[in-house]
């Protein structure tokens, strides 16, 4: 048995500890789906579409069916009963346009890397060598690339839906009755007030996740078991049941550890369902590993925007009104909640800011390039970069410091909760505190002094200071409020603790880790609440056989989610135990104290720990009448509201006028998350955000050519940014607990890429806004920084007084240098 602590413990809430699961991690003793090797395995190899748009006139497999180890080769055409389809769980409308998205496809191809047939081998590599025997003719066509053109319909995407325009969501505060009419209060505006109107370009990216995409499916068992390196075991199980027949209690779907997602595998995808579809075929077990330039062409994107905004001000500043008008490349199919990712940026582009008046609008488009979901952050990012950026020009329009111009429209600390235009109810926060001390780390009065000096003596590297005060909605989700959006399940999560009889315990998540460090978190809040050792506590997740409910980990819920679900079993477990000890002390359970993992009766030394009870509960042998012999407890929590993690960012960048170069000098934050659970994660989760972010304003771009392929389809054309490529940042946190929630935490592990693409684009184009610059595209390159510094138009830089914005051109549009409070736009092609 256990040997019971005799001295309280420390506090394991707030502590910093190490991640139990990185030993294991580091050493290489772990399971990924590749490291899966089963008896008679046979591997796959996708034959891929090299055109973004064409019909499929033929497809030879001779000569590959011949190639050594190749057991099979099929097509669509042989799976087109068994191989089901691609759901979209998010119609964002009723009236949506969705192409059927077929695993492989039959007649026609719709993005560049679509599947067209699959080669079966013995060896992965005999499976690829003979990947490039097959033999397909095409009859290419005209692709829609483009996002402006396609959403005026000038070339169709899917030609049998008749447009490419999806969904066109709205929401309208006047309407919903949680604010003023938009158009309205622009329009005074234009008469005794400021109007600011921008275009923005959120550009492509790609997740580009440390483990590439991995999936095993055993078929000779009772079960048909899955492998998947995937974030959403449950969802999985769901969505293969619900569209191949294989009834769900047929399907076992185990997510081992998963070399991270960042939303890239928040996704059902056709390979998983191909060898699904191959292992049922075949009846031996099959695997699929994907190759890094297969996940760069063919894994979903993120992103993919055009923003048109326009804010209202009066004269002083005071914000009046915010219409936001969107085009959002959904790619070539709508994909399980691509649809939806701008929705949940909907709610957020008023951020912290006091906007009497709101209207928001999308346009959902249809293109010939890979289809777009979540990428970290999923919608929240492009609305923060997007009013973060406007702000920075409506201070520069009214000639105030961008900090006194957010200070000045905040919601102050006293005003929580607050419900904002957008409808929702902003529980707790202080931007206040998050600022100041931010600007203390920062020195963001000497920094301003330095910026003064350099301007005034003409230096040829200029310094710009970047603000990001943010807050996004995140522990996804209320069911109800899910419901109300059409999103086609629910938000809650479920958790089990399993008290054994050594006094050892389990923890059982539906919220599935990727490397957040759900194993140590998890066990430092079991551990306070049972009061039992943290190396006690085994915490269990990713097997839909271990843990059978669960909604899955994305939009920072884990923690806020799956830990208040934990909380309340945990808690389950203590009064089962309580009427033990009561009976074991004799003792009334009034009576009894609980502290430290010990019942003692009030007043006195006599006790018992949980610890012991769980062996006495194990033995049966004395225990009330009635009870069954089990303290395990099980419960699901559906939250009653998001929560709202907010901070301060600040970014001071170095750009040389001469050349364009961009350098950044420093980045500090103060992010409000709440009650911090283990400081040391938090901090790894906001640093590997920031990258992100910043890597989003300078690096990362998925570009295509005029045919549809990806032209930045290697780690060489797609610059993903190592430790060499960035500095040390400085983090700190303030703590205003959420009032939703029993720990009162806050979701994090978003936050930084949210905050850090604002942050430092508007420090990129506050070092040259003195020469006539507004914007520079992301990513902010040394080409587009020396353009837009000379004037060409392209990205901001100076241009003729009174110049008309440039309006959804083509994508290479961005910005203009447009006269205060006057300029005009057209409208969206609907």
């Amino acid at each position: 048995m256990t040997a019971v602590q005799e001295k309280p413990a420390e506090k394991e809430i707030g502590r910093d500890r190490r991640r139990k699961e990185d030993q294991r991690l580091i050493t290489g003793r772990t399971r990924w789906t590749d490291n899966i090797a089963l008896p008679g395995m046979l591997h796959l190899a996708m034959v891929r579409s090299p055109f973004a748009h064409a019909r499929i006139t033929s497809i030879e497999v001779t000569e590959a069916k011949a190639a050594t180890n190749v057991v099979d080769v099929v097509t669509g055409q042989d799976l087109a009963d068994v191989q089901g389809v691609l759901i979209n769980a998010w119609p964002i409308t009723p009236d949506q346009k969705a192409p059927t998205h077929l695993p492989v496809a039959i007649d026609r191809v719709a993005f560049a890397g679509e599947v067209v047939a699959v080669v079966i081998a013995r060896t992965a590599a005999e499976a690829r060598d003979a990947a490039e025997l097959v033999d397909v003719e095409y009859d290419v066509l005209p692709p829609a690339l483009d996002l402006k053109e396609a959403a005026a319909d000038q070339t169709l995407a899917h030609p049998d839906l008749g447009t490419n325009r999806s969904a066109h969501w709205v929401f309208d505060s006047a309407e919903a009755g949680t604010g003023g009419d938009a158009q309205q209060a622009i329009a005074q505006a234009r008469t005794d007030g400021i109007v600011i109107e921008r275009e923005y370009r959120q550009q492509r990216l790609i997740p580009a996740f440390m483990e590439p995409r991995s999936t095993v499916v055993d078929p000779t068992g009772e079960q048909l078991t899955v492998w998947s390196s995937t974030q959403i075991p449950h969802i999985l199980r769901y969505a293969l049941a619900a569209t191949t027949g294989i009834p769900e209690s047929k399907l076992r779907v185990i997510a081992p550890d998963v070399g991270g997602g960042f939303g890239g595998k928040l996704q059902t995808t056709p390979e998983e369902w191909i060898t699904v579809a191959v292992a049922r075929r075949t009846g031996k077990p099959v695997k699929y590993t994907e190759t890094r330039s297969e996940s760069l062409v063919a894994g979903h994107h993120g992103r993919d925007q055009w923003q048109r905004l326009t804010l209202a001000a009066d004269k002083q500043g005071n914000v009046t009104a915010l219409h936001v008008d969107l085009l959002a490349d959904l790619g070539a199919y709508v994909s399980l909640i691509g649809g939806g990712v701008p929705v949940l940026g909907a709610f957020m582009f008023n951020a912290i800011y006091k906007f009497p008046a709101y209207r928001f609008e999308v346009q959902t488009v249809l293109t010939n390039k890979t289809w777009t979901d979540a990428y970290r952050g999923a919608g929240r990012p492009e609305a923060t970069y997007a009013i973060e950026r406007l702000m920075d020009e409506l201070a520069a329009e009214v000639g105030v410091d961008p900090l006194t111009i957010r200070e000045q429209n905040w919601i102050t600390h006293e005003e929580f909760p607050f419900t904002t235009v957008a409808g929702l109810e902003y529980d707790s926060g202080n931007y206040e505190a998050a600022t100041a001390r931010a600007k203390e780390m920062f020195g963001y009065d000497e920094l301003r002094a330095e910026q003064r000096r350099r301007r005034e003596a003409g230096d040829p590297v200029q310094l710009g200071i970047g603000v990001s005060t943010f807050t996004e909605m995140c522990g996804l989700a209320p069911s109800r409020v899910l419901g109300s959006l059409d999103y086609g399940a629910g938000g809650w999560e479920h958790a089990s603790v399993r008290m054994l009889a050594t006094g050892k315990v389990e923890v059982v998540t539906g919220a599935t880790a990727h490397g957040q460090g759900h194993a140590t978190a998890f066990s430092q809040i079991v551990a306070d609440r049972l009061g039992v050792p943290f190396e006690d506590v085994e915490v269990l997740h990713g097997d839909t056989q271990v843990g059978p409910k669960g909604m899955d980990t994305y939009g920072s819920r884990s923690l806020v989610v799956g830990g208040e679900a934990l909380v309340k079993a945990t808690d389950k477990v203590v009064e089962k135990a309580r009427a033990v000890a009561a009976h074991l002390l004799e003792a009334s359970e009034d009576d009894l104290e609980y502290a430290g993992g010990r019942f003692t009766v009030r007043g006195t030394v006599q006790g018992v720990a949980i610890q012991e009870i769980a062996g006495a509960v194990f033995a049966a042998h004395d225990l009330p009448d009635g009870m069954e012999p089990s303290l395990d407890s099980d419960a699901t929590y559906d939250p009653v509201n998001f929560n709202y993690p907010h901070g301060t960012h600040l970014c001071a960048m170095e750009v040389d006028t001469e050349t364009g170069a961009v350098k950044m000098r420093k980045y500090v934050c103060c992010d409000d998350i709440g009650t911090v659970i283990n400081p040391l994660i938090v901090g790894g989760q906001v640093h590997g955000g920031l990258v992100q972010g910043i890597a989003q304003a300078l690096w990362e771009e998925a570009v295509h050519d005029e045919s549809g392929t990806l032209v930045s389809g290697s780690f060489v054309d797609y610059l993903l940014p190592t430790a060499a490529d960035t500095i040390s940042f400085e983090v700190d946190h303030t703590t205003t607990p959420s009032l939703t929630n029993t720990l009162g935490t806050k979701g994090v592990g978003e936050a930084g890429t949210i905050a850090s693409t604002p942050a430092v684009v508007n420090a990129v184009v506050d070092a040259v806004r003195h020469l006539g610059v507004s914007d520079v595209q992301m990513p902010c390159t040394p080409e587009r920084v020396w353009k837009a510094i000379h004037g060409d138009g392209s990205s901001g830089g100076p241009a003729t007084e009174g110049a008309a914005m440039p309006h959804f051109e083509s994508d290479g549009a961005a910005g203009n240098q447009e006269t205060p409070g006057t300029s005009s736009t057209e409208g969206l092609p609907r």
